[in-house]
C-alpha cells in the first residue's frame, strides 16, 4: 500500500504556525501583497513563490479568501502575488507577476462564478459586489476552470491548486444546474494538480513547506482535505463499493476507501447519483470519513478525508494576521460593495452543524464548529476603531456562517468522533448538544464595554430553534444588538416541506417571534422581523405554497424580497431536485421520492404565491387556484387570498408578465 495515498483516522495536525518559516521571510511582511512588478521591486522580490489568481477583486480583510490565504502564506515567510480578475481572452495577464516558483492558487473568489452571474431563474445579473464599482462581467463563468487552463499556457509546468467554494462544491461529479446536466469532477476538465476542499489552512501551508523541500507535486497526495486524480487500475487499498445499496463497513477504516458510483453511472442513473450524494455527506466528519474514490473513464478522481478543524489559537492567529482591512489602492475611489458590508464586521465562528440540505455551508466548511477566543475579537474591535477612518462606532456584526453557535459544542469528543448525523438540530435537537448561549452573551458584554464602540449588531443568520432555549439571549439580543429589524429564515410553513429542508417546525419560528416582539415592547423600541422563505423548494407542491401564502396572510406578511431555490453543486436538496430521490434516508429503486418544482411557470406559480399580495401575480394565481379546486379563495373578502378584479394600471398577459 503506497503511503503516500494513506490517512490515518487519529492522527494529531500541526498548529499551522508551527512550521520552520521560508527563507524569504527576511523581506519583511507588505503592507499589501503585490499584484503588480512594480510592487514587487519595491519589496526587494525578484520572483513570487506562490501566486493567487481570484475572480474577486484583491481586498486585504480576513473575509476576502484570497487576503486570507495569502496573509497566512505569507506568514510561513513566502512571497505571495496576487492576480485579482484577471483579463481571461488573454495569457499574458497571468504572465505580469512572472513564474511562481511553488505554485499557482486558482479561486473564483468568495463566490461560485455561476451563482455570481446568474438568478435562480438563470437570468443575468447586472452587478458584482465583489468588483470595483459593483461592475458585472469582470470574471468569466466556470471561472476556476477557466483561469486554470490560462496558467497552464502561461507556465506549463507550473502546478496548479484549485481552492475556494467553487472547487469545493465541484470536487467529484456533480449536478450542474446551469447546463441541466452531470458534469465531471472540477480537477480533471481544469487540468489542475490538486484540489483543496473546505477551509484550506491545514492543507495550503503544508503543501507549500513540501513543495519548498523539494517534494513534487505528484508525490503530495496524503494531505486532508484535497482531491487528486490517478490512474486506473488504482492502488492495492481496501476499497468498499458503495455502487451497491449495502456493504460491509470495515473496523480498519484508515484502511478503507469508499469508491462510489463511477462518473458514467452517475451521469445516467438519477439513483445512484443520489446514492453517491448520500454517501458523499456521510463521509464529512473527519474524525470517521473516510476516502472517496471515483472513476471517471481511464482516470479516477481520489478525495482524501476532511480537514480536522482549526484550534482556538490558530484560528485566532489567522485572523490576527496584518490585514489592511481595505481594497488595494489601485482601486481608489471606487467602492467595492462587498467590502463596504463587512469592513467593520468580525467573524467569531466557523462551521454550521445545522445542515439545511440547500446550503453549501457544511459541504464548505463543515459542521464543526470552530470559535476565537474573546481576546481575539476584542482586539480586532480596537484595530477597527483605530484604523478605519469611516467608523463611526458601529461594529456591523459579530458572527459567522450562525449568529448563535459560539462554542456551541459535542458533550464528548468521543462521540463526536464517531457521529455520522446530517445534523446536530434535525429531526431534533441532539441531546448530547452543549447549547448554552451564556459564553456568546459574555462575549456580546465585553465587545459593548469597548471604548469608542457605541453599538454592536448581530446581522449573521440566527438559528431561532436554539436561541428559544435561552430567553435570556433573545432579551439581550433584542435589547441591545439589533438594529430596527432582523433577518430569520422560516423557509415554509409545512412540515414535509420542512423535513426536506431539515429546518424546525413553523411552531418554532412562531416561539421565537413571540419572545422577541414580547422583549421589544419590554424594552420600548420598535423592532421587526424580516423572514425569508423559499419558493419552489424540493418536496414542495402547489397545495404546499398555497397553505404557505395563506400563512403568511394571516401574520400579515407582505414580503418584497423572495427567493426561488437554486440548486447549487453538491447540496443535497440539488440532488433532490435532480432525482426526485431523498438522500437524507437510504436510497434504492424503491426509495421515498419528492416532488421537484422544475419549469419556468412552476417555479413562476410558487414565487407567486409568496407575493401574493402583488397585482402582477393575481391573473397567475387566480388561474392556479381554479385548477387546483380553490375558486373560493379569490374574492375580495378577508380569507380569500386574490381579488377577483384586476387594476387597470397593471395589464397582466397569461403567463403573468407585465406587458409594456
Amino acid at each position: 500500500m503506497s503511503p503516500h495515498y494513506l490517512i490515518r483516522p487519529n492522527e494529531v495536525p500541526p498548529n499551522i504556525f508551527s512550521y520552520r518559516r521560508y527563507w524569504a521571510h527576511r523581506f519583511g511582511t507588505a503592507a499589501v501583497l503585490p499584484m503588480s512588478r512594480a510592487e514587487m521591486t519595491a519589496l526587494g522580490w525578484d520572483s513570487c513563490d506562490i501566486i493567487l489568481v481570484t475572480g474577486d477583486a484583491y481586498v486585504d480583510h480576513p473575509s476576502f479568501g484570497m487576503a486570507l490565504i495569502g496573509r497566512l502564506l505569507e506568514a510561513q515567510g513566502f512571497r505571495v502575488g496576487i492576480i485579482a480578475q484577471p483579463d481571461w481572452h488573454s495569457v499574458q495577464s497571468f504572465q505580469h507577476l512572472g513564474r511562481p516558483n511553488l505554485f499557482f492558487g486558482v479561486t473564483a473568489g468568495n463566490m461560485d462564478s455561476m451563482v455570481n452571474h446568474y438568478t435562480a431563474d438563470k437570468k443575468i445579473r447586472h452587478n458584482d459586489a465583489y468588483t470595483p464599482g459593483g461592475e458585472a462581467g469582470k470574471r468569466p463563468d466556470r471561472a476556476v476552470l477557466v483561469y486554470s487552463q490560462r496558467c497552464r499556457e502561461a507556465y506549463k509546468d507550473v502546478p496548479i491548486v484549485l481552492g475556494g467554494i467553487e472547487a469545493s462544491l465541484r470536487r467529484i461529479s456533480h449536478y450542474d444546474y446551469w447546463s441541466d446536466k452531470v458534469r465531471r469532477s472540477l480537477i480533471l476538465d481544469a487540468k489542475a494538480d490538486l484540489l483543496i476542499y473546505g477551509n484550506a489552512e491545514r492543507a495550503v501551508v503544508a503543501l507549500a513547506h513540501r513543495l519548498a523541500r523539494g517534494e513534487t507535486i505528484e508525490q503530495i497526495h496524503d494531505l486532508r482535505g484535497t482531491a487528486f486524480v490517478c490512474q486506473v487500475p488504482l492502488p492495492d487499498h481496501v476499497v468498499l463499493d458503495a455502487t451497491h445499496w449495502q456493504h460491509r463497513i470495515l473496523r480498519t477504516r484508515d484502511l478503507a476507501v469508499l469508491k462510489l458510483p463511477s462518473f458514467e453511472q452517475v451521469s445516467q442513473d438519477p439513483v445512484l447519483y443520489a446514492h453517491a450524494s448520500r454517501w458523499l455527506h456521510l463521509e464529512s466528519n473527519p474524525y470517521n470519513a473516510r476516502a472517496l474514490l471515483q472513476v471517471h473513464g481511464q482516470q479516477a478522481v481520489w478525495v482524501t478525508p476532511p480537514p480536522f478543524p482549526l484550534s482556538t489559537e490558530e484560528m485566532d492567529g489567522v485572523y490576527e494576521l496584518p490585514y489592511s482591512r481595505r481594497p488595494h489602492p489601485s482601486y481608489a475611489p471606487r467602492i467595492i460593495p462587498a467590502h463596504d458590508m463587512i469592513k467593520h464586521s468580525i467573524t467569531i465562528v466557523r462551521g454550521c452543524f445545522g445542515g439545511c440540505t440547500f446550503c453549501s455551508l457544511t459541504e464548505h466548511e463543515g459542521r464543526i464548529i470552530q470559535n476565537r477566543s474573546p481576546n481575539s475579537v476584542l482586539q480586532e474591535m480596537a484595530v477597527i476603531r483605530d484604523n478605519g477612518p469611516d467608523f463611526t462606532g458601529v461594529i456591523s456584526d459579530l458572527g459567522g456562517p450562525t449568529a448563535n453557535m459560539y462554542q456551541l459544542r459535542c458533550v464528548s469528543p468521543t462521540i463526536q468522533a464517531a457521529c455520522r448525523r446530517l445534523s446536530c438540530l434535525h429531526p431534533m435537537i441532539c441531546h448530547r448538544l452543549i447549547t448554552d448561549h451564556r459564553p456568546l452573551l459574555q462575549l456580546y458584554r465585553q465587545a459593548r464595554a469597548v471604548p469608542g464602540v457605541k453599538k454592536v449588531l448581530i446581522a449573521s443568520g440566527l438559528r431561532y430553534d436554539l436561541a428559544v432555549r435561552y430567553p435570556d439571549y433573545i432579551r439581550e439580543l433584542v435589547s441591545e444588538h439589533v438594529g430596527g429589524y432582523l433577518k430569520v429564515a422560516p423557509e415554509h410553513c409545512e412540515e414535509t416541506v420542512l423535513a426536506t429542508m431539515m429546518k424546525p417546525g413553523i411552531a418554532v419560528y412562531e416561539q421565537f417571534e413571540t419572545l422577541f416582539y414580547r422583549f421589544a415592547q419590554q424594552a420600548k423600541k420598535e423592532y421587526y422581523l424580516i423572514p425569508y422563505f423559499i419558493a419552489a423548494h424540493p418536496g414542495t407542491t402547489d397545495d404546499d405554497m398555497l397553505k404557505l401564502a395563506l400563512w403568511l396572510k394571516q401574520h400579515h406578511f407582505r414580503l418584497e424580497q423572495v427567493q426561488t431555490f437554486l440548486p447549487s453543486p453538491l447540496a443535497l436538496a440539488t440532488t433532490m431536485y435532480h432525482t426526485g430521490k431523498n438522500p437524507l434516508h437510504p436510497v434504492s429503486r424503491d426509495s421515498e421520492t419528492v416532488a421537484v418544482a422544475k419549469g419556468a411557470r412552476v417555479r413562476r406559480l410558487h414565487k407567486a404565491f409568496l407575493r401574493y399580495h402583488d397585482p402582477e401575480n393575481w391573473p397567475l394565481l387566480r388561474e392556479a387556484l381554479r385548477r387546483m379546486g380553490r375558486p373560493d379563495l379569490i374574492g375580495n373578502r378577508k380569507h380569500q387570498l386574490v381579488p377577483s378584479f384586476q387594476p387597470s394600471s397593471v395589464k397582466i398577459n397569461q403567463v403573468g408578465n407585465r406587458q409594456r
